[in-house]
């Protein structure tokens, strides 16, 4: 199969890595093209360009998975990150989905979650259940200052607002497409295009965007 999702693996631990290894080279579409021990390690094998997702754990020596994952995003879209941590809503994973990851998994996640969860990163969708997503952003959105809405979300639509809201809410692309009535290619456009209007990487990005600018609460 040539067209596989092409995973990278930045854990500062040997047996973490063999783990994932194991779980990912079982996949028809999914195939390990490399490994990183520390955060300098995970910039250097995206800097090679062959890697669409990036399993990125928290705590590294040298450049820890923070630093390491905002340099990787200030360089394009891809690769996706994802954020490894070993507690739920460890303030390291916060820190990281703002400095550009596109969502994270817990380490002891069941191997259908992490693959589900590589597979949606990469189709450029969040990693995130929606009960994980409003528990993160409550406490992200209490350590931030609601922003005013911007030239940005005043040029929305009523109908991309109703979606944004609704992201911002957890909703699956299939969730929208069931409360507005819309076809799958129909949502697609719409959050494409509010990908496009308001500047983010992705559907994470979209989502604490909403909070910041108080546009949800």
């Amino acid at each position: 199969m040539t067209d596989r999702i092409r995973v990278g693996i930045a854990d500062d631990q040997q047996l973490v890595r063999l783990g994932l290894r194991m779980v990912l080279d079982a996949q028809d579409d999914v195939e390990v093209v490399g490994e990183a021990d520390d955060g300098a390690g995970a910039i250097a094998l995206v800097a090679r360009g062959d890697v669409d997702v990036l399993l990125m754990d928290v705590r590294m020596p040298n450049i820890d998975g923070i630093a390491a994952t905002e340099r990787i995003a200030a360089v394009g879209e891809r690769p996706r990150v994802l954020v490894l941590t070993t507690f739920d809503l460890d303030e390291y994973a916060l820190a990281a989905i703002r400095a550009g990851a596109s969502g994270f998994l817990l380490k002891d996640a069941l191997p259908a979650d992490l693959l589900a969860a590589i597979r949606a990163v990469h189709a450029g969708d969040a990693a995130l259940a929606p009960s994980t997503t409003r528990r993160m952003l409550e406490r992200f959105a209490a350590a931030s200052e609601p922003r005013p809405s911007g030239d940005a979300l005043d040029a929305l639509t009523p109908r991309e607002r109703e979606v944004f809201v609704a992201i911002a809410e957890g909703l699956t692309n299939d969730e929208l497409a069931e409360r507005f009535f819309l076809a799958p290619s129909t949502v697609k456009t719409h959050v494409g295009r509010l990908l496009q209007k308001l500047g983010a990487r992705d559907r994470v990005q979209l989502v604490i965007l909403a909070y910041e600018t108080g546009v949800v609460r």
